[in-house]
């Protein structure tokens, strides 16, 4: 069948009028977003195969190839083999399953549809994931012979957590079961007892056989006892309307659009509500206010923009706006915080422990973040909330999440495009989970950040030097506070303005209250991180002297400083050296066991991997050291002329 013949035009030259009016009733056409799956061959590429052949989506060179690779690696003998309609990588077509999300369109008189076909096998339930955060209907299938299984109930959970309401449970297979409607009301009597705390707001079950096309797009005559209606039925007639434009609006920035000194406007795609020229918004997280001067598109300008619809946005004010902020309504705004409670599905074979730093994708933003703890697993089968440690492949959290930036956000039942975020491996790049919104964990979240007129540049200059975060690591006795001591006297006689933040004074003050367990130690450089952050945003240089053994506890300090120039100081001294200089007694005692887990002796020390400076204290005096350190500054412009 050619695309004419499909369509209904037979002749090329005389047809534009009806193409123009067959384009228009497309365009008006309402528009679903459909998604397989279930466990291991439960026939969900078959039964997309099914809706795409009685549909008369599939095209006559498409039915050739189909033909040719039924006969080749197809799995129902003689038969047209459906399933190879959507199973197009060649493990696939091998192992007779599916390994990727494989999207498909076709359309009715009334709704035009994308469909994703997502994997069964458990180690691919991060595919299914991915097919289901954009869907608006999961059908879900069971094999009539195996009944509820795990997966089943592990896909129909993750549904329920990525915000689907509706839900169909599709039968399959049931020419295998000789139509039973015992059996196919035992099914269902299993599903809605497990599905009873999942929030769906509509359950649908069919009996069919994909394979035959039972109760696919026709009325079977082998199920006289069902009377409901036929899958295809099913998706054209149910409501999934939702009035997104009736939502605040929000439009996350994907670039600042600048093409010449004339214009400055902010691209996005509008996750949610309207905006019309002349509304004031805000820009989130730094609270500045404007008013919309225009809406530009590629089709020229609009007075007013709607959800989905891709614009750029200027404003009557010059104001600070980068990638990955938000631009709100001002009446309503999302919440701004940097602490977050997030469901959380993990997706990485290597396990997740909770304070590990990773990358936390939102939207346009990225930041650096981590798991702070975990408030309990859930039991896929059972549902029960269970405590723990650590999430392996698959399992799913309630879990509290740090981030080193303030980020807007809504909760993911509120919009799903502010609410949801992807965790990444910070080495590998990998995406190794992915995470819902719920709500912030800020006890002041309904606080927004003041914006200043005065800023961090503006402070800098006023001190004729650019602000910086040194930060000396080494062994206990390895000279950082001695060496951070001659360098601030160096800047002060230079008339630079600095503070030392030292490892043993701040427990005199500011972290009088923290021991020395593993859980206090991580405190302890947080709060020193958060506190270099503030006196470099005041324009300072800031000399921060910590043992900090562990690499990812470095690595946050440089997050927490965010765009602050963090300078990593290497002040590399034998063990042996430090010990013999032993200026507290500290070393004595520890190899005496007064002091247990101390670095360099019963705990280890990560050496940096690649410090802006490396210095060996060996052959050279504090003096000559300290000399290196302000010569760095001063030959990277931080120090005043």
């Amino acid at each position: 069948m050619d695309i004419y013949a499909k369509t209904g035009f037979n002749e090329i030259d005389d047809s534009s009028e009806k193409f123009d009016q067959y384009l228009a009733e497309q365009e008006n056409k309402g528009f679903m977003r459909l998604l397989t799956c279930g466990s291991v061959d439960d026939g969900k590429s078959t039964l997309i195969g099914r809706l795409l052949f009685d549909s008369k989506m599939v095209f006559e060179d498409q039915l050739s190839a189909l033909e040719r690779d039924s006969k080749k690696v197809g799995t129902t003998g003689a038969d047209l083999d459906l399933a190879l309609l959507v199973d197009g990588l060649a493990a696939e077509r091998e192992q007779g399953i599916t390994i990727d999300v494989a999207y498909r369109f076709f359309a009715t008189d009334q709704r035009k549809f994308i469909i994703a076909d997502t994997p069964g096998h458990e180690q691919y339930t991060r595919n299914m994931a991915t097919g289901a955060s954009t869907a608006d209907l999961a059908i879900i299938l069971v094999d009539a012979r195996k009944g509820i299984l795990t997966q089943t109930k592990r896909h129909s959970f993750i549904v329920s957590l990525l915000g689907l309401k509706h839900v169909v449970v599709a039968i399959n297979k049931m020419d295998l079961k000789e139509y039973s409607q015992q059996v196919f009301e035992d099914i269902q009597r299993d599903y809605l007892d497990f599905a009873e705390g999942l929030g769906f707001d509509s359950i649908g079950f069919i009996p069919m056989s994909a394979l035959n096309g039972d109760n696919v797009l026709m009325q079977s005559e082998h199920t006289p006892w069902y009377q409901g209606k036929t899958l295809m039925e099913y998706i054209n007639t149910l409501d999934i309307s939702q009035e997104e434009d009736a939502r605040p609006f929000r439009m996350p920035v994907q670039w600042v659009n600048r093409p010449d000194l004339n214009f400055r406007g902010y691209s996005g795609t509008i996750a949610s509500g309207s905006v019309k020229v002349g509304d004031e918004v805000v820009a989130l997280p730094s609270s500045r206010t404007s008013k919309v001067a225009s809406i530009v598109t590629f089709d020229g300008e609009l007075d007013q923009a709607n959800t989905e619809q891709a614009v750029t946005i200027t404003l009557t004010d010059e104001i600070d706006i980068s990638r990955g902020d938000i631009i709100s309504t001002v009446s309503d705004r999302p919440t701004v915080t940097n602490a977050v409670a997030a469901d959380l599905i993990w997706m990485d074979e290597q396990a997740m422990v909770p304070n590990q730093p990773y990358l936390i994708r939102l939207e346009n933003k990225t930041v650096p973040g981590r798991v702070a703890a975990i408030d309990y697993k859930v039991d896929i089968n059972t549902l029960e909330q269970l405590p723990g440690e650590s999430l392996a492949l698959n399992e799913v959290a309630r879990v509290q999440l740090n981030l080193t930036d303030r980020i807007a956000f809504d909760p993911y039942e509120q919009s799903r495009s502010m609410g949801c975020f992807v965790v990444i491996d910070r080495i590998t790049n990998k995406t190794i989970a992915g995470g819902m919104i719920r709500h912030s964990l800020d006890t002041a979240s309904n606080v927004h950040w003041q914006a200043l007129d005065v800023d961090k540049k503006a402070r800098a200059q006023a001190k004729s030097q650019k602000p910086a975060v040194l930060w000396f690591t080494g062994l206990s006795g390895s000279g950082k506070s001695t060496i951070a001591n001659l360098v601030e006297k160096k800047l002060h006689a230079r008339g630079n303005h600095t503070y030392i933040l030292d490892g043993d004074n701040v427990r005199h003050g500011l972290n009088k209250d923290l021991g020395f367990t593993d859980e206090d130690r991580i405190e302890n450089i947080r709060r020193v991180s958060e506190v270099a952050g503030l006196m470099a945003d005041a324009g300072l240089i800031v000399l921060s002297c910590f043992i900090s053994p562990f690499r990812k506890e470095r690595q946050a300090a440089r997050d927490c400083c965010g765009e602050t120039p963090f300078i990593e100081v290497f002040v590399d001294t034998p063990f042996e050296d430090c010990a013999k200089r032993d200026p507290k007694g500290l070393y004595q005692k520890a190899m005496r066991g007064e002091i247990k887990n101390f670095t360099g002796l019963d705990s280890p020390y990560e050496p940096p991997e690649a410090a802006e400076l490396h210095i060996k204290t060996a052959d050279q005096t504090p003096e000559q050291i300290a000399d290196i350190v302000v010569d760095y500054l001063d030959a990277n412009d931080f120090l005043a002329p």
